[in-house]
């Protein structure tokens, strides 16, 4: 056995190296692959069609594959009838290759099952605005059963890229800007999604949202504290703490060396100091692009071997490095066998613990498919509501039931408005014109006209993004012969330029899209009042509307129940609790911007530009009203154990409601400078009307490190201030606290969850 082998992990059995014994060199390679069948014009990945060769299925799978990809997810397809095509085709895998491995089947599933008919949930920005750990992982779940059942063993999800610069395209993508809440709601995904026997997938690893410039596929210059302590702490969660099975190489370089190269992260962090033993699989095209793009290979064989050495074990979507270049190199003697087998050994591991090996699938595949049911809508339903974040409110909201309401807007009446990019509408349905939905989406003009009593008239005023200004006379018209204007705007998600955000539609500014403000202005100078719904993928530098709008609400694509969801805030049914999980930015020209800076990364007299954003992270109304008081710190705490809080909540109001509360703190005096806040423990509490409780949170150690001036990790001992509020900005109720000890250096046991109770 050679130490190649034995780093692949105490997970493979005697089967699996039997198996890889028995396999010839094209048998071993067939199983670390892809596969994609897909046409013209269906350009869902970047680049696509740029190197690699027209391939039939039946043309790579005589010696067995790897995987399948997108079975489902690639054209609309009936569910039923494509898991005919895919049972036999993994019939034909048993009886007809040589060694009977059926193939792994992965799909896309950030935002739900991305396929025709399935339930589309709200995009992750919005998980991060609930603030709802137990709420994802029943939509894990829900993800999961669906994939499940249609022979589907992978899923390509969560993102747990933390947001760095809201001018970046792939932002409704991420949970976050702070790493902590992207690490506790996307390990409570993986969990759920896992716990079908559907293996998740985190992306991507590691740095992808740190791009200069917010632009997609950028270099990266984050320096190794940034990443160990802001950009890899959720990837670490989501390891340690959800035992996720897979984890995908991103595009990106970080100082010069692409990720999909670099075997200090893919195998020096990820498996031998974090333990991961799962498949580690490319973004699609990874591999070919440290050729095509990185121009760190000089071939297709050279940017295999330098992938596989680092620890890229599968090649997606398709074998074009992997096959016949990576051949001919082990054939020359360009790269020891032995790392093939290491990678074989990896995946047939992965195919034996998800059941495969043992899979004849001689049983009939399904064939009445509910993709979209009551649960998968009550739980999308309940999300969205959770969602939304009221930025701002003078009274005007709930709508008085009478009210004469104007609805207008690019977003009021538009579906896809709904849907982030990697939702099976903005990602698949889009290049195929004319196909119906699938999937009831009640827009939202046509759930306020279901749920307001009053009038409610709709005038479009503008696109997403032109420059047509011809239809805002008459939206201003419409306004002032109304009681309010709800004014419903935003952007378009799709791929490559093609909209306004989603991944390859990067901003230069975070004006709203197109003449989008200019038709804000115009309803806003009839007088009539303005209540503005903000259905986007990113935040938009908004200011200006935050202080002449009567309500601002702020939607982050909230998917297949997000119109009866904003409808229900709008009317008051649903009393709004979701809170920003990204700061809401002044200017583009502050970006890149976190709440997580050091003191000179804020307002100052060094400076004559402020970088104070809009609204700040954790900001969110409701329409009751919370204190929070009586703020405790346990005794002993100390570096090693970190510390117990516990705070007093009340529903002060008049209706009930939930809060967030939100614990933060600051290191005072450390050997690095430290953040001027950090969240340290989050809890979703729901009150009834003047109802009060006790939350206590442990905070472990883990919450306090951060990576010193030797590299390590630690708790370094010393003045702590620890606060509550409604935002990190707000100080309602805060102590000091004084950690005792030595200089702690975290070990790979500790927990890094906060603990909660409710006393």
């Amino acid at each position: 056995m050679t130490e190649l082998e034995l780093s692949a992990g105490p997970r493979v059995s005697d089967r699996v190296r039997d198996l890889l014994s028995r396999m010839t060199l094209d048998e071993k390679l067939a199983q670390i692959v892809g596969f994609w069948e897909k046409s013209e014009g269906e350009a869902v990945a970047p680049l696509q069609g740029e190197f690699e060769e027209a391939r039939g299925l039946d043309d790579v799978t005589r010696d067995g594959l790897g995987h399948l990809t997108r079975v489902y997810g690639t054209r609309p397809v009936d569910a039923a009838e494509r898991a005919r095509w895919l049972w036999d085709k993994q019939r034909w895998f048993v009886t007809g290759t040589r060694l009977g491995i059926p193939a792994l089947v992965h799909e896309e599933c950030l935002t739900g099952l991305s396929a025709w008919g399935a339930a589309t949930f709200p995009t992750p920005l919005a998980w991060g605005a609930s603030f709802d750990p137990d709420l994802v992982t029943r939509m894990g779940e829900l993800i999961g059963g669906s994939m499940r059942t249609l022979g589907i063993h992978q899923g390509l999800a969560p993102v747990l890229d933390v947001i760095r610069d809201p001018r970046w395209g792939r932002v409704d993508e991420c949970i976050a800007e702070d790493p902590y809440l992207v690490g506790t709601l996307g390990t409570s995904y993986v969990r759920g999604l896992q716990s079908t026997g559907v293996h998740a997938t985190l992306k991507h690893f590691v740095g992808y949202s740190a791009s200069r410039a917010g632009r997609n596929f950028a270099p990266v210059h984050a320096g190794a504290r940034e990443v160990a302590d802001v950009l890899l702490v959720p990837f670490e969660m989501a390891v340690r703490d959800g035992g996720v099975r897979s984890v995908m190489s991103s595009y990106n370089e970080i100082d010069g060396v692409p990720v999909a190269a670099d075997p200090t992260l893919l195998t020096g962090l990820l498996r031998d100091r974090w333990g991961f033993d799962g498949t580690v699989v490319a973004d699609y095209f990874g591999v070919a692009f440290l050729q095509l793009l990185h121009h760190t290979a000089r071939d297709l064989g050279d940017a295999a071997v330098q992938a596989l050495t680092a620890g890229v074990d599968i090649e997606l979507p398709t074998g074009d490095a992997y096959l016949g270049p990576l051949a001919a190199a082990v054939r020359a003697g360009t790269v020891d066998e032995a790392l093939v087998d290491r990678a074989v050994l990896r995946a047939l591991a992965q195919k034996e613990e998800l059941g495969l090996l043992d899979e004849t699938f001689e049983d009939e595949p399904p064939t009445d498919v509910d993709l979209d049911s009551p649960a998968h809508r009550e739980v999308a339903a309940l999300l969205a509501e959770r969602s939304l974040v009221l930025l701002g409110n003078d009274g005007t909201l709930p709508l008085a039931p009478d009210a004469r309401v104007a609805v207008i807007g690019p977003n009021a009446d538009r579906v896809a408005a709904l849907f982030g990019c990697y939702s099976f509408l903005n990602h698949v349905l889009a290049h195929h014109p004319g196909t119906p939905v699938g999937i009831e989406t009640p827009t939202v003009l046509e759930a306020l006209r279901r749920e307001h009593g009053g009038e409610v008239t709709f005038t479009q005023g503008c696109a997403v993004d032109d420059d047509d200004r011809s239809g805002i006379d008459a939206a201003a018209a419409a306004a002032s012969a109304a009681d309010v204007a709800v004014l419903v705007v935003g952007d378009h998600a799709a791929l490559f330029g093609r909209g306004t955000v989603g991944e390859g539609c990067d901003r230069d500014d975070l004006e709203l899209p197109g003449v989008q403000r200019a038709l804000v202005e115009a309803v806003l100078a009839t007088g009539t009042p303005v209540v503005l719904v903000l259905l986007t993928g990113r935040p938009y530098a908004v200011d200006w509307a935050l202080a002449r709008c009567a309500a601002v609400v702020q939607a982050f694509f909230p998917g297949e129940e997000g119109g009866p969801a904003v409808a229900g805030v709008l009317t008051g049914r649903v009393n709004p609790s979701g809170r920003l999980p990204v700061s809401m930015p002044r200017s583009a020209g502050a970006q890149p911007y976190s709440y997580l800076h050091p003191a000179l990364g804020g307002d100052g007299d060094v400076t004559n530009l402020s970088t104070v954003p809009a609204l700040p992270f954790g900001h969110g109304l409701s329409y009751t009203s919370f204190t929070r008081t009586n703020l405790r710190v346990a005794g002993g705490a100390s570096t090693s154990s970190g510390l117990t809080v516990t705070v007093t909540v009340t529903n002060t109001g008049g209706r009930a409601g939930a809060d967030v509360v939100q614990v933060y703190g600051r290191d005072v005096v450390a050997s690095v400078t430290r953040p001027v806040a950090q969240l340290l423990g989050y809890h979703r509490i729901e009150l009834a009307a003047g109802q009060s409780a006790e939350v206590e949170l442990a905070v472990p150690a883990a919450r306090l490190a951060f990576t010193d001036r030797s590299g390590r990790r630690v708790v370094e001992p010393g003045e702590l201030q620890v606060w509550v509020g409604p935002s990190c900005a707000e100080r309602e109720v805060g102590t000091t606290v004084e950690l005792t000890g030595g200089t702690y250096a975290v070990t790979p046991d500790d927990p890094r969850w906060s603990g909660v109770t409710v006393l």
